[in-house]
């Protein structure tokens, strides 16, 4: 029996009036996805506690099978682990965007723009964090380069609580009442602007009539993670396949491979077929299980662009659409959970605590399902799960 997370990240929705009052999931065109609803098993799934963050930090620590309450040490650790920060047992993390503000003279009053700074590349993003940490950097701190707007930022021997805000949810917002309570790390915040508003990268970025990434944004610390073995929990091994540094974190911590996709961005020109590929490949070569992430839905929810984010489901159709064609190729066995972390609504461009779709199919064994999956009819079935850190053994073990 092969397993498969199909994770659609922030693909769940309200209705929209633009939709005729239906949920992207609702709208989409999702020929694979309706092929599966009758036959599977469809409900609700609590994936984040109402009182833990709505991030994907949690949701995706849940959905992979460990009790966020007990492994959740913040978002950047994972991150962190992902590109090789070496991190020590009394050392912090901190997510670091390079982000768009306005142009207002005082910081306090400047907007924020672009929590991507136009999904700004990795290429240019690593100058941009070099010159940071050049400038800023110590003995007592250091910045490392990720992917794209998504860095890292380190601090040694840290004890302090921080206050600290996601810049995704603040988007066109005044960043005044969400600035850091910490004087240190406002001040580096302030400083990187200094540093990164007439640097050369920026300027050019101007001229091509792209968002500079003008300031750093620091949020999501947290210490040295510590997951048990996925292998050891559940029985089986294999991978996890994104463009997210988190979620190549959470596997790598649990034991899990993370699979490197040429052309995988994190956005809606993802190399959408290129993962589902790698996932039928790593199937096909010997892995038990395997998780594909797609952020696409999620970024589009926070740009509040509707159209990506249609497009982006139905591409998710596609891949796991592939990912089962192969495995029926071969008269392999096989389950597949699919569903989102959390919803992003078009209407709130960011995280909300809502419970979340899941269809889970079993290529050996029909189920009760529904005409279609979405919202309604996962609200329709009665079914509801949690706590989420139930739904992988409900995976391997249904």
């Amino acid at each position: 029996m092969k397993y498969i997370v199909m994770l659609g990240d922030g693909m769940a929705d309200y209705p929209i009036e633009a939709l005729g009052g239906k949920t992207v999931l609702e709208y989409a065109k999702t020929p694979v996805f309706d092929k599966l609803a009758p036959v599977s098993e469809i409900g609700l799934c609590k994936s984040i506690p109402d009182d833990m963050p709505a991030g994907s930090d949690v949701a995706n620590l849940s959905i992979m099978g460990y009790d966020p309450r007990i492994y959740h040490t913040g978002r950047s650790p994972l991150e962190a682990l992902s590109i090789g920060v070496p991190m020590g047992e009394h050392d912090v993390s901190f997510r670091t965007n390079l982000v768009t503000l306005s142009d207002e003279d005082n910081y306090e009053d400047k907007t924020m723009v672009d929590y991507s700074s136009d999904e700004i590349s990795t290429a240019e993003s690593s100058k941009l964090i070099a010159a940071v940490d050049e400038a800023l950097g110590d003995e007592t701190r250091k910045f490392y380069a990720g992917i794209s707007y998504r860095h890292i930022l380190l601090l040694h021997d840290d004890t302090k609580k921080y206050k600290l805000t996601p810049p995704h949810d603040i988007s066109g917002q005044k960043i005044k009442d969400y600035l850091p309570d910490d004087a240190m790390i406002l001040d580096i915040m302030k400083r990187s602007h200094e540093i990164l508003k007439n640097h050369p990268v920026n300027l050019e970025r101007v001229k091509r009539g792209l968002h500079p990434a003008n300031s750093a944004w620091i949020w999501g610390e947290g210490k040295k993670p510590q997951l048990s073995s996925f292998k050891e929990k559940f029985g089986i091994s294999g991978s996890v396949i994104s463009a997210v540094d988190l979620i190549k974190g959470i596997g790598k911590a649990a034991g899990l491979r993370a699979i490197d996709v040429e052309g995988a961005t994190g956005n809606i020109k993802t190399n959408f077929m290129g993962k589902a590929e790698a996932a039928l490949s790593a199937l096909l070569s010997g892995d038990d299980f395997v998780y594909i992430h797609i952020e696409a839905p999620d970024e589009s929810g926070h740009r509040g662009e509707l159209d990506n984010k249609i497009k982006s489901v139905e591409k998710i159709n596609e891949v796991i659409g592939f990912v089962k064609d192969g495995l029926d190729r071969e008269g392999i066995p096989h389950r597949i959970l699919i569903m989102p972390d959390h919803p992003t609504p078009m209407s709130v461009r960011t995280h909300t605590h809502d419970a979340v779709p899941f269809m889970l199919y079993d290529s050996t064994k029909a189920q009760n399902g529904a005409p279609r999956y979405n919202e309604t009819t996962a609200k329709a079935s009665g079914v509801f799960v949690e706590p989420g850190y139930s739904m992988m053994q409900r995976l391997i073990n249904k």
